[in-house]
């Protein structure tokens, strides 16, 4: 066990009036991460040496991008001016801010009594601080509001200071103005949390229950796992029981992240630690579950979190069919690091067997794709991401459509489409190209209202479909990047939904095949047929090409046949023997068409699949 460094404080067995716990949540790129950095810095707990940007960000990608994807607690001594005398404990959740992380940002507000509520001084509030304020609102937490970077030329405090008092509910005076980058404001902030966030509340004799709000797979430790412990205490060496699961094991390690592990004797009320059982499978360690002894332990489980319910489905296939069982232990590992994954087997004709899994969005989809081919060596096909469709038929069955293959025959009486509830902030000189957007996009307007004289919110209700693709990338376009978007599911819609097959030959290629609205079926049909015609190499006899709505064909290319010159070795002579030659060569032709099969190569279905133009992710798979 690693020696407790001098400028950490014991970590067992804190006084809970001096703990204070609490996150940062803010939009992406608004400078959590680099506030945590500063905050790591000013307590001590990492030296200047061992410092480097991004500190919390462990993962290459979250470094590349500049994005924050996993929380990370951290525990850090601080001893405020008003209180020299007492040294206390914050215990620090670093948050992702991009939307489709929304449900990390609710398992960490969970397990605090606080938040820092983080505003870019230059650019004000956007969609995503919104989002998460209402989730801190709803979880009943002492807000924080701060202005970061407000050593930028371009920053205007006094306007968003009003701006953000206006909707915390607070006076312009009281928004901490601070620069993470420069360490200006920061200690301030940190003497303003111990002051202003509650003390954790919980009964120190009573039967341990600590709440796991996140898990992480280790491949030398097995499972560790985060927890906030609300009553009792846990210690070392002790046998504990999962209350959902009813597994028990033994605590074979416990102790608090500063923000390296530091091994510990237990961890009483109010104190936020990591617990590692040796346990090696990913289920046993559900994020939400409570934690209690087996012996004596509690009887009532705290509140757990809403399941998250995946917004986009994608199915992803390895190149290499004989790598499926790789995938399926890299998504199990996976699922641990992230609890809002979920996935099924699945099989395609075309592709052989892979997975549809379900993410929370575009930038989800993307990053557990991008993690699954660098840290497990995977190379992967993703098809074109869908949402879940509920076909209702004539005769009043239903059926629940995650894959455009799944897409009943039949006499079809309704479909239902998801649709969530779109809000869009925005500068007011950009509002006529973004309801433009909108409605090409079948949205219905909902309301708007100016935050300033320049600053507009604008809401819609749009179909979840119409998201998927390429909306945020147009948004960004013709809004010069200022644009923010924020979603959350509303329910269903019907709609006149129809699904587009692609025949080869007459023969369907499932993978190929998308659910599409009515209008825009045509469309689609002749841009893929189009595609396909050059990706296909040519065969020894025409191929057609169709897009056909159930046996109505809306779309034809024809692959036009390989023609060898049977001719070549027939100098002069008789016309009636080249004749007889091309005769012979017709009637090979008909019968090789009669029993040939078109092959399709691996390249066209990447090209197709992952391709903008085919209604794919957005991103090229290589």
């Amino acid at each position: 066990m690693p020696a407790t460094p001098s400028h950490v404080p014991e970590p067992s067995r804190t006084d809970p009036a001096l703990i204070r716990n609490f996150c940062i949540i803010a939009h992406i790129d608004h400078g959590k991460s680099t506030l945590a950095d500063r905050m790591l810095q000013l307590t001590g707990v990492v030296e200047q040496r061992q410092m480097r940007a991004q500190y919390l960000d462990r993962m290459d990608i979250e470094r590349e991008r500049g994005i924050t994807i996993k929380s990370q607690a951290v525990r850090l001594p601080w001893a405020p001016t008003h209180d020299k005398g007492n040294t206390h404990i914050l215990n620090m959740i670093d948050t992702p801010g991009h939307v489709d992380f929304t449900y990390e940002v609710s398992r960490s507000l969970a397990a605090c009594e606080g938040t820092i509520l983080l505003v870019d001084a230059a650019q004000g509030i956007e969609a995503q601080t919104l989002a998460n304020l209402y989730l801190a609102m709803e979880n009943d937490l002492t807000i924080i509001p701060v202005l970061n970077k407000i050593d930028l030329p371009a920053a205007q405090p006094e306007k968003f200071a009003e701006e953000l008092a206006n909707l915390v509910g607070c006076d312009p005076d009281d928004v901490l103005k601070v620069s993470a980058k420069t360490g200006l404001g920061v200690e301030a902030l940190l003497d303003k949390v111990v002051a202003e966030i509650p003390a954790p509340v919980g009964v120190a004799d009573a039967p341990a229950r600590a709440m796991i709000f996140d898990s992480v797979y280790d491949s030398y430790r097995g499972v560790v796992t985060y927890v906030r412990v609300v009553d009792g205490q846990l210690n070392k060496r002790e046998r504990i029981r999962m209350m959902s699961t009813g597994a028990t094991h033994e605590l074979l390690e416990i102790g608090v992240n500063s923000p390296e592990m530091i091994g510990a004797d237990g961890l009483g009320v109010g104190e936020v630690g990591y617990l590692i059982t040796g346990v090696k499978d990913v289920r046993q360690s559900k994020v939400g579950d409570t934690i209690t002894q087996q012996s004596k332990g509690a009887t009532e489980a705290l509140g757990g979190y809403k399941d998250p319910k995946p917004m986009v489905f994608s199915g992803l296939y390895p190149l290499d069919g004989s790598d499926y069982p790789e995938l399926r232990d890299a998504l199990d590992k996976l699922q641990l690091n992230d609890a809002a994954l979920v996935y099924e087997p699945e099989t395609s004709a075309a592709l052989g067997f892979g997975f549809r899994v379900g993410f929370l969005g575009l930038l989800h989809l993307d990053v557990i794709r991008e993690r699954l081919e660098r840290e497990f060596g995977l190379d992967l096909i993703a098809t074109a991401p869908n949402v879940v469709y509920r076909v209702v038929m004539e005769d009043g069955s239903e059926h629940t459509v995650t894959n455009p293959s799944e897409f009943p025959e039949g006499k079809i009486g309704e479909v239902y489409e998801p649709v969530v509830r779109a809000t869009i902030l925005a500068p007011s000189e950009f509002i006529g190209s973004i309801m433009e957007l909108c409605q090409a996009r079948r949205g219905v307007l909902l309301g708007m209202d100016y935050l300033s004289e320049d600053r507009v919110e604008i809401r819609y209700t749009l179909p979840l479909a119409e998201i998927v693709f390429d909306f945020f990338d147009q948004l960004k376009s013709k809004t010069r990047g200022y644009a923010s978007l924020d979603y959350e599911p509303t329910g269903e819609q019907t709609s006149s939904l129809v699904k587009v097959d692609i025949l080869l030959h007459g023969d369907k290629v499932d993978a190929f095949s998308a659910i599409t609205h009515k209008d825009a079926a045509y469309a689609y049909g002749v841009r893929l047929v189009a595609k396909l015609r050059e990706l296909i190499p040519r065969q020894a006899f025409e191929v057609p090409i169709q897009a056909a709505i159930g046996s109505r064909v809306i779309a034809r290319e024809t692959i036009r046949a390989i023609r060898k010159d049977v001719l070549a070795k027939c100098y002069g002579g008789d016309i009636s023997r080249k004749r007889k030659l091309l005769e012979k060569q017709k009637e090979g032709k008909k019968r090789m068409k009669m029993v040939g099969s078109v092959e399709v190569p691996q390249e066209a279905f990447i090209a197709v699949l992952s391709s903008d133009d085919a209604g794919g992710s957005g991103k090229s798979k290589k």
